[in-house]
């Protein structure tokens, strides 16, 4: 179903695609699947660029107000991507008597360590355009040159233990379970700062 290595190979060509071309002319990838990786990529992608957009000098009280509802709605978004990929993987394990419920427990599910690698795919993205970045100071395309072996270092890790989950999973030596974030300061009914002022 999937590779952690090919989820970081889209990861990357959707990255450079849509900073290349117009995003809205983007349709997602007709395997269901895939088009569950891009999506939620999406979102990471889209909260990269509005996080950014919340720190321009100038910017009007209105503007923070809208940006941040931007961000709210686009971070419920990725987070709701990420337990579909779980429920996703679930769904087939089940077909196959996986996962193994007597196995050990993983912390983290493969969702979340998705959401982790596309998150470090915008990083690496960013940190490469910084070191290319013309008219940048003394010591900076340095410093970013740095920056990035950090950042594939720390993405091969998370590769790897993704593929190491993935592979005990499938050998029935380690299981997963979905995690709901059950954020509270979306939901009307149980953000006091909304509910107390309707």
């Amino acid at each position: 179903m999937f590779t952690p290595d090919n989820t970081s190979a889209l990861q990357d060509e959707l990255t450079k695609r849509w900073h290349q071309e117009a995003i809205e002319a983007w349709q997602p990838p007709a395997d269901p699947w895939t088009s569950l990786i891009a999506r939620q990529h999406l979102a990471n992608f889209e909260l990269w660029h509005t996080e950014d957009a919340a720190r321009t000098p100038g910017a009007t009280d209105a503007d923070l107000a809208r940006v941040k509802r931007r961000i709210d709605e686009t971070n419920q978004r990725r987070n709701d991507l990420a337990e579909q990929i779980d429920q996703a993987l679930l769904n087939s394990l089940a077909q196959q008597g996986l996962p193994n419920a007597a196995s050990p427990l993983h912390s983290e599910s493969p969702g979340l360590m998705i959401d982790r690698l596309s998150i470090l795919a915008l990083k690496i993205f960013h940190t490469r355009e910084e070191i290319e970045r013309p008219g940048a100071p003394a010591g900076h395309a340095e410093r970013n040159r740095d920056r990035l072996a950090v950042l594939t270092a720390q993405r091969d890790d998370l590769a790897a233990c993704l593929d190491a989950l993935w592979s005990e999973t499938l050998a029935g030596t380690r299981r997963f379970k979905l995690y709901r974030q059950l954020k509270m300061y979306n939901d009307p009914a149980l953000n006091p700062a909304v509910y107390r002022n309707s």
